[in-house]
């Protein structure tokens, strides 16, 4: 997806940016578009080729439209995806209530959740990036973070040094940036770990929908992929570090009996989630964005969304000289997404069969109600989050 050669690093620029994933692209892309000098650095040789992020909300799709008022950037996108209009929640095979995003349709020109492999949404940022004239210096791994009154040096694992007005960690849930700044990283982690994989099976369900599926463990998602794949993200007592066909076949026998025949297996992984916020998103001239300011359960697949709204108005800030006003507008937001993701998490794995009872009749009834179904159909489109 990205050149092979290295691009020379420059002696300086006013925003460096360390991190080329779907948050520092973005940001990346909104500093193109204002004029804004920037650099962008990554540490991987090559852009990450597995699908990891699957769903790119309505507000984000939005904001694609706000970098490229055309429509180009978004219709792309969409080109390369599935949209799908309806979110299922079931309590193993039997479904409890229907989410749709038909309601929003006055909120926005976006009313459904596109499927789309992260790596998909990174090209088309990458393509745009490119088209503004600028790109990603590989691999250039950052191991020194200081400032001063008057900037920031980084310093990578090769001896180079770049100096910028300003620094951004879009660099992940380690991130070297946030260490750096000192700033701590609240929170926690689920027992539980989770299997993410993509396969190609027959899915009862079909692929017009996404479908959460409460189990005593934590949920289960499964939702459509382009080519006719799934995405499943399942949280389990403990998981084998490379799960394969078998266990993800096993998995769905015990969620869902009878629902799903895994024909084969594209890519899979496991891992921990974390539920943790940044206390604060700018130290001097070191400011955070995406996972380096936030992390939470898939649960909702708001992440990367997230991130990317990062990006897209923290980009906005710098250009416009209000860094301060940043974190005032989106740490709120991040907040808000890790405290609805954990109640999603959390509210899947009661095992008390009274509880179970009233769980599902409460959900059942919100879904009856169009005005609080159309609710919640805007906070997970984040449509919200504005």
């Amino acid at each position: 997806m990205t050149r092979t050669a290295a691009l020379p690093l420059p002696a300086r620029t006013d925003v460096a940016i360390v991190g080329a994933g779907p948050t520092g692209l973005a940001l990346a892309v909104t500093l193109a578009e204002a004029g804004v000098d920037f650099v962008l650095l990554d540490r991987q040789a090559e852009g990450a080729n597995t699908s990891r992020a699957a769903v790119v909300h309505a507000r984000t799709l939005e904001v694609f439209d706000e970098l490229d008022p055309s429509g180009a950037l978004s219709a792309e996108l969409i080109g390369r995806g599935v949209p799908v209009s309806r979110f299922r929640v079931r309590d193993g095979a039997r479904p409890v209530a229907s989410l749709s995003f038909d309601g929003l349709r006055g909120r926005t020109q976006h009313p459904y959740a596109l499927m789309v492999p992260q790596y998909e949404t990174e090209a088309v940022l990458l393509a745009r990036l490119r088209a503004l004239g600028g790109d990603v210096h590989r691999p250039y791994e950052v191991t020194g973070v200081t400032q001063d009154a008057d900037g920031v040096t980084l310093t990578t694992a090769g001896g180079e040094t770049l100096r910028a007005a300003h620094a951004v960690g879009a660099d992940g849930m380690r991130s070297a940036v946030r260490e750096a700044a000192g700033i701590p990283f609240t929170g926690g982690a689920y027992e539980e770990s989770f299997v993410l994989a993509d396969v190609a099976m027959d899915w009862v369900p079909g692929p017009r929908e996404v479908s959460m599926t409460f189990c005593p463990v934590g949920p289960t998602v499964v939702a459509p992929l382009p080519d006719g794949r799934y995405r499943v993200v399942a949280a389990v007592t403990e998981a084998p570090a490379a799960p394969d066909r078998a266990f993800v076949q096993q998995l769905l026998d015990e969620l869902a009996p009878g629902q799903a025949t895994v024909r084969d297996l594209a890519w899979s992984s496991r891992f921990r989630i974390h539920h943790r916020v940044a206390d604060r998103y700018r130290a001097g001239r070191l400011l955070l964005a995406g996972d380096a300011a936030h992390v939470h359960s898939p649960a909702g697949g708001q992440g990367m969304n997230t991130g990317i709204q990062d990006g897209y108005a923290l980009g906005r800030a710098l250009a416009a000289g209000d860094v301060d006003g940043y974190e005032a507008a989106r740490r709120p937001v991040a907040l808000r997404v890790v405290a609805l993701t954990d109640r999603m998490t959390r509210f899947s794995t009661t095992r008390n069969p009274a509880l179970r009872l009233a769980r599902n009749t409460a959900l059942r009834l919100l879904a009856g109600i169009p005005p609080l179904r159309n609710r919640a159909a805007a906070e997970l489109a984040e449509l919200n989050y504005r």
